[in-house]
């Protein structure tokens, strides 16, 4: 139920809305739409102020003031040039690491809270000007008594009350959608609410980004192609992060990757295989993968090119389960085998069970063949997933939620690639990640590691088996072992043949109480006196009569 505090921040977004001159948004909902004309009588639109702004600086000016819901939507959105105009897209950019600060003084004295001594205990240098604004935080340079450079993250104030209240509104939106919309029901939009709920408010806890930030620099120690920076942990709490700092280039600055002599080919396909090798390799991958966090280090004498990721709020990780799955539907996909693509989906229960494996094959096929048969700068993986998932409503497929955020990274990778490199094959650019991950999972060492790893409980178990298998002879000797199976098709059959049981016991019921009514009533009276002696006919065969034909009653109508 929406409350008084809701309802006003409903009308607050409408009024941010109408302020920049997007009211016509409000009037293009399901519920206005029939009185759009309604737009033209308003009277604010009578007085209104010529906007000097454009529409794209409009749009992000609305989201920066909307807050952090609004704005992580934008960021999301900017790396989207396939699909939005150029300078839409170069507005929300924006919002990766311009979104309106607030003061340096409140963020001073928000690390002194935290850490228990003053900026200068703690920092040789402190700027009070921050060098970067995000959603959730701002980040300020600082150098550590020892001349070390970092960077230090510092939470929004009061940002947890505000990123709350519209989770709310979120919710109470998803929940409408999922009763009263059979897509809805579908799409379970209520579990993604929770999913981004969870992935937003992880966000506000600096120390498990630090945890992450230490995840990857592990997993990428060995690999010379990604620089993950430190986190100095003596001066790191929930809401202040301190790591070290990183000098690149953004990874968008075309001019600036050019002026360094960067091959963007190279880059565009190293920044893809580098993404996969995180999801089929280590598990964990960066999932917000945006401009404003992503630099590159150009090449120095010692080093090559080389990428390196700042803000790991937002990780992603998979299963065991539904890695192997999404490595085979990618090798399928790559392969054009639309007939193995749609059996790993009923084989993974992303479709229900007796999904006809033919009819979704088809379905698969008129989607991807049209893109596949178009030139490779013109492929995109996004459309791809959106037209895919489009097909999938058809066969009732649940979307959940670690896939979404796969997908919406991959979005954000193959936007990042092609800017970079147009004609970029983003295929052909995962094909060494998925075709490593398929030789491991297959091969010698991956069946060595896995019995290694099982061993220890193997062998933890094995004094237990002899006694356990003996028990469990003794109960089949016994016959007290019962193995019990449930499925949904063999419960309705099994309640189907209780009910025709019921119905068919009542009806012999009946016709035997019908039957000893007629004998009763052939020893009262004489055949040629039957039709004028019903009056006469004792209590018993009046019994006998009324319950027979109830039970025949019944055994006819039951259902």
């Amino acid at each position: 139920m929406i409350g008084p505090r809701d309802f006003f921040r409903v009308i607050a977004i409408q009024r941010t809305l109408i302020r920049y001159g997007f009211d016509e948004i409000i009037f293009t909902s399901p519920l206005l739409k029939s009185v759009h004309f309604l737009l033209y009588l308003l009277p604010w639109n009578w007085f209104r102020k010529p906007l000097t702004e454009s529409r794209a600086e409009r749009l992000r000016l609305a989201m920066d003031e909307l807050g952090p819901v609004f704005i992580k939507f934008g960021q999301m959105l900017s790396t989207r040039r396939d699909i939005l105009p150029a300078d839409v897209v170069d507005a929300l950019a924006k919002l990766q690491d311009q979104v309106s600060p607030f003061p340096g003084r409140e963020a001073q004295r928000i690390v002194e809270t935290a850490l228990g001594m003053t900026v200068h205990q703690a920092f040789a240098r402190f700027d009070t000007d921050p060098i970067a604004t995000a959603s959730i935080a701002q980040v300020h340079g600082a150098e550590l008594h020892d001349g070390q450079r970092v960077v230090v993250k510092i939470v929004r104030p009061r940002i947890r009350t505000v990123i709350e209240r519209d989770l709310k509104l979120m919710k109470l939106l998803a929940e409408l959608a999922q009763r009263y919309s059979p897509q809805g029901r579908r799409l379970k939009p209520t579990n993604v609410v929770a999913e981004f709920e969870k992935t937003i408010l992880d966000e506000l806890d600096l120390l498990r980004e630090a945890a992450n930030a230490n995840q990857l620099r592990r997993n990428f120690q060995d690999d010379p192609r990604m620089v993950v920076p430190e986190i100095v942990w003596p001066l790191s709490r929930p809401n202040v992060l301190v790591m070290e700092r990183i000098d690149g280039i953004q990874v968008d600055d075309l001019d600036a990757l050019k002026a360094a002599g960067i091959d963007l080919k190279y880059l565009a396909e190293t920044g893809v295989d580098l993404f996969f090798t995180q999801v089929f390799k280590h598990h964990f991958f960066h999932a917000d993968m945006h401009p404003g966090n992503l630099f590159v280090l150009p090449p120095d004498g010692e080093h090559a090119v080389r990428f390196a990721p700042v803000d790991f709020g937002i990780m992603g990780s998979l299963s065991d389960f539904d890695q192997r799955y999404l490595a085979e539907n990618f090798t399928a996909f790559l392969a054009r085998d639309y007939r193995r693509v749609a059996e790993l989906h009923v084989e993974s229960g992303w479709v229900p069970a007796d999904t006809r494996v033919d009819e979704f094959e088809s379905g698969i096929r008129t989607v991807c063949e049209p893109i596949f048969d178009r030139p490779i700068k013109d492929i995109s993986v996004g459309q791809l997933l959106v037209r895919l998932f489009q097909t999938a409503e058809r066969f009732n497929m649940e979307i959940l939620p670690q896939l979404l955020l796969l997908q919406k990274t991959i979005v954000n990778v193959e936007g990042l690639g092609r800017y970079l490199y147009p004609d970029l094959d983003l295929w052909e650019a995962s094909r060494p990640s998925l075709e490593r991950f398929m030789r491991e999972r297959a091969g010698v060492r991956r069946l060595l590691w896995a019995a290694g790893r099982q061993f220890p409980k193997l062998v933890e178990l094995l004094p237990e088996l002899p006694q356990e298998l003996h028990h469990a002879l003794i109960r089949i000797n016994a016959g007290t072992l019962k193995v019990q199976a449930r499925d949904e098709m063999l419960e309705s059959l099994r309640d189907e043949v209780r009910v025709v049981h019921r119905r068919l016991s009542s009806a012999i019921a009946g016709l035997a109480l019908l039957a000893g009514a007629a004998a009763l009533t052939a020893g009262q009276v004489s055949v040629a006196e039957r039709a004028a002696a019903l009056d006469g006919l004792s209590w018993p065969v009046w019994v006998f009569a009324i319950a027979g034909l109830g039970l025949l009653g019944s055994a006819l109508l039951r259902r």
